[in-house]
């Protein structure tokens, strides 16, 4: 089998099982564990794969900025969206934080709810303007443009001073053995903070982040109280589920 042949059958089992392991590729593909390695190498160079320790993880969708995150797979968004309003109830204190599906999530939020939403999103506090029975508390900090929330200290030391009933997580990538992770040492902060101060934890993940990794970790993936989520896997729920996590794909 020529390289690029057993290169794009790697990518093509990584694409099915979210997750390959060099040991058993090489007994899969027929080749030494060092040609897989030198493979997975350089795929991982090329920006197709992640690769982790004995292995790699599908690289999951490129890290873009909010407004073109915001033309991208709306329908899927929405739909979770859609699915998760279940869990927010009146008198609740839900905190979001920053995500173009969780901005789906407060624009869909009945007129009628009486909660308070706390947010690090300017976009997500404007969007609950005409909720008259709805408190916003804006949290302070340096506005990261690319994920438009306020980060920083002044965000956490606030956030010091208050408890949640249900934190809405943003996800940008989760996998079931490594945790949530974010590409942003001062984002992970944050989502550590807000975990920290949340009695249960909603994730919305469109079906292209679940077994993907990023740079920085946010928690593991068993703080996860909700998986609103596509069709998984069987198997791939299990991941999941067995960690304690409702999931919720169908």
């Amino acid at each position: 089998m020529l390289k690029e042949e057993r290169q794009q059958l790697i990518l093509q089992i990584l694409n099915d099982e979210h997750k390959v392991i060099a040991s058993d590729l090489s007994k899969r593909l027929a080749v030494s564990e060092d040609t897989i390695r030198r493979d997975l190498k350089e795929l991982d160079s090329l920006g197709l794969i992640k690769r982790v320790h004995s292995g790699a993880l599908r690289k999951g969708p490129p890290v873009v900025d909010f407004s073109t995150r915001q033309t991208i797979s709306n329908e899927t968004k929405m739909a979770l969206a859609n699915k998760a309003l279940e869990f927010i109830k009146d008198e609740m204190v839900v905190l979001i934080d920053g995500g173009t599906t969780n901005l789906h999530l407060a624009q869909q939020l009945p007129l009628s709810l009486k909660a308070t939403v706390i947010t690090n999103c300017p976009h997500i506090a404007i969007s609950l303007n005409n909720h008259k029975d709805v408190e916003v508390i804006m949290l302070g900090g340096t506005l990261f443009k690319e994920s438009m929330v306020n980060l920083g200290i002044d965000t956490v030391e606030a956030l010091n001073t208050m408890r949640a009933d249900l934190y809405i997580m943003g996800i940008y990538k989760i996998d079931a053995q490594i945790g949530i992770s974010v590409p942003s040492l001062s984002e992970a902060l944050v989502k550590r903070k807000m975990v920290n101060i949340s009695t249960e934890i909603l994730a919305m993940v469109t079906s292209d982040k679940i077994n993907t990794v990023s740079n920085h970790i946010v928690c593991p993936t068993n703080q996860l109280t909700y998986l609103v989520t596509e069709q998984l896997n069987p198997d791939i729920k299990a991941m999941y589920a067995n960690q304690g996590i409702q999931v919720i794909d169908e």
